[in-house]
């Protein structure tokens, strides 16, 4: 029998996160789940295999490979009847895959997150509009200003946020879906393969929905912020995005729709 979920973490280097998220995922007393760990980079994990009530595998690769890379190869290797992309840096106080279960049951086309907090318990901006050239121009300036932008306004109910698109930290996509849409983009690096994904989702007919009740934490850690390379590499993949068919086909829509 396949397990419910499929969680793929990532680690490029970042042993202390992987250990104590392989920890919180004991603590959630669920034997309807396992994992695949890709290890992006030559670092020494040790795991005690026999403590854990889940099943682990690990992909040791031979080069560093992009973000979507990396989860579509564990996609292909997965069995779960749904693929999690999961980050190291993200904490479990509580267990999210209660509730998204069953929202899952009442809409299983769609694509599912928790509700993403900092350790202050405030709400972090990972449910979102659809990006623009004008918007990644005010993020750039508040950014070398120090300003804090305010989150966007999203569409929602009494439980569920329905944004354009999720962060990529946490993201619960059903396998047929995953599927259909061919996985991530691999001509995006490192930004933007999360955007991209849920614009042909968008496009597909699927929703994003996002839990308000379940909920995790992420310790963000906004590398495009402090590093003149990850800048330069959202810029990138900005610009790939803002002429991909799938923003172009969205744009058009929503122009002609006022």
């Amino acid at each position: 029998m396949n397990p419910k979920f499929t969680l793929s973490i990532v680690s490029h280097g970042h042993k202390e996160y992987i250990c104590q998220l392989l920890n919180d995922l004991s603590r959630l007393e669920r034997a309807d789940f396992d994992v695949i760990l890709t290890l992006n980079l030559r670092e020494n994990i040790e795991i005690d295999y026999s403590v854990l009530p889940y099943s682990i595998q690990i992909i040791h690769n031979q080069y560093p490979k992009g973000f979507a890379e990396n989860h579509n190869a564990a996609f292909l290797v997965s069995k779960g009847d749904n693929f999690v992309i999961l980050n190291p840096d993200i904490k479990f106080v509580d267990d999210p895959f209660i509730i998204l279960s069953s929202i899952i049951s009442a809409s299983p086309n769609s694509i599912f997150a928790p509700s993403i907090i900092n350790y202050s318990g405030e709400l972090e901006d990972s449910a979102r509009n659809f990006p623009t050239p004008v918007f990644l121009v005010k993020k750039l300036v508040a950014t070398m200003l120090k300003i804090k932008l305010k989150n966007d306004v999203v569409p929602e109910t009494a439980e569920l946020l329905s944004p354009d698109w999720v962060a990529g930290m946490f993201v619960l996509i059903p396998r047929h879906v995953y599927k259909e849409l061919n996985g991530l983009s691999e001509k995006y690096h490192m930004y933007y393969e999360d955007v991209d994904f849920c614009a042909r989702a968008n496009l597909a007919g699927y929703k994003i929905l996002i839990s308000k009740k379940a909920k995790v934490i992420h310790e963000a850690q906004r590398d495009s912020h402090r590093k003149l390379r990850y800048l330069l590499w959202h810029l990138h993949s900005a610009i790939k995005f803002f002429t991909s068919r799938a923003y172009l086909k969205i744009h058009t829509q929503r122009l002609f729709k006022k």
